[in-house]
């Protein structure tokens, strides 16, 4: 049992992020990255963790080796370190040829495009139809991606058509702008690269937080003035609460304490810094959390799911675009698994699998608004009737 202090933390110049106000995220600036090889010689990834309020999740870059060089899937922060091995891929197979940013609203990965066009000048980029940023409308080229070397998916093309299918779920109209995402599947190896539509969800923390395990550590504590003790349960106490706030915000067996019982806990001696937070730690959790959080993951594997978060506030009016959607997806030849953007990858899938999920979503009860799902359905009632949120999904390209 070890005190996270006494932890060395591998953090240094190659993992920094100088553009991390822009989208002031953990960990803000300090970048690590995960790199692993998933299919050997034609698919790798890179991971990074996200969040607020120490409530990270892993992120994810998917690099496909194409003829005379490489494409790159879902844009990361292009750190020293990141960059750095993919010079290595780039010396076995060559230059990054093509960048893709497969989704109209995912501000996380969009927020990465244009460093990453800079890192790579000669690449060709290419972006879902529909880019649309919040709270002013601006051209993509006004957030840094140039437009001279810049292709919309579908309307323009698709990238190495003899290698990829491209498969469009959305658009939906979520009244801000449109939810829409590209997916990418690799005929050659079977694999399907997708962003936000699915997630898969393991029991255990992912190894990238190896690299600084705080966020477990921190919301695995019942107090702020309790210490961050290092052990392999306390990681994955801190997951499945992670796991409990990323997907419905506000579970249903979490409170917040009172002022007075916050401030009491808080600037302790030991807990006078930023890593802890000064000991302020705003959650109070119920019993009853734990059976929550593991209806969410997988023991065995990663549990495959649409996130609640997606699917209580793009999907509760549009199941039947998502259903369409798997319909191409399960009569994909030759489908072996999918990589999606965040948590666990790779996950297999396979035809079967996608049809028994597309029977369990068809046949389970889709707009949920009890217990965890309460907040969320709150929200989404509240978007509704403020006419933020249309109560009919269907896209209108004259929007």
């Amino acid at each position: 049992m070890n005190s996270i202090d006494n932890l060395r933390i591998d953090i240094n110049s190659q993992n920094f992020w100088p553009w991390w106000p822009l989208l002031p995220l953990y960990p803000y600036g300090k970048r690590f990255t995960f790199f692993k090889e998933i299919v050997p010689n034609q698919i790798w990834t890179f991971e990074q963790l996200q969040g607020l309020y120490y409530v990270a999740v892993p992120v994810r870059l998917t690099v496909i080796k194409v003829n005379g060089g490489l494409m790159l899937i879902n844009p990361l922060p292009p750190t020293e370190s990141l960059l750095v091995d993919l010079r290595k891929l780039e010396d076995l197979y060559g230059p990054v040829l093509s960048i893709v940013l497969p989704t109209a609203s995912g501000l996380e990965h969009k927020i990465s495009m244009p460093a990453m066009a800079r890192s790579f000048p000669k690449a060709l980029l290419w972006v879902c139809p529909g880019q649309w940023s919040f709270p002013l409308s601006l051209p993509s080229s006004w957030l840094g991606i140039p437009a001279k070397r810049t292709r919309i998916l579908l309307a323009d093309g698709v990238p190495y058509p003899e290698f990829f299918e491209w498969i469009s779920l959305g658009p939906i109209n979520i009244g801000l702008g449109r939810f829409q995402e590209i997916s990418c599947f690799d005929k050659r190896s079977g694999s399907l690269i997708i962003t936000d539509a699915l997630v898969g969800i393991d029991s255990n923390p992912p190894k990238l937080f190896d690299s600084d395990p705080t966020p477990l550590l921190f919301h695995a504590r019942e107090k702020g003035s309790d210490p961050l003790i290092d052990t392999a349960s306390n990681r994955r106490k801190g997951w499945l609460r992670l796991v409990l706030f990323s997907s419905f915000l506000r579970p249903n067996n979490l409170s917040i304490p009172s002022l007075s019982s916050i401030i009491s806990n808080s600037f302790k001696p030991g807990f006078r810094n930023i890593k802890v937070h000064f000991g302020i730690y705003p959650f109070e959790w119920q019993s009853g959390w734990q059976s929550s959080a593991l209806k969410l993951v997988g023991q065995d594997k990663p549990l495959l799911q649409v996130a609640p978060v997606v699917r209580r506030l793009v999907f509760p009016r549009a199941k039947n675009e998502l259903l369409r959607w798997l319909d191409i997806i399960s009569s994909l030849r030759g489908l072996r698994m999918i990589i999606p953007a965040h948590f666990s990858s790779p996950i297999s899938f396979r035809n079967k699998d996608c049809l028994t999920f597309r029977r369990k979503i068809n046949f389970s009860e889709w707009i949920k608004k009890e217990d965890d799902w309460s907040f969320l359905s709150s929200v989404d009632e509240l978007l509704i009737e403020k006419e933020i949120v249309p109560k009919d999904p269907t896209f209108n390209p004259k929007n």
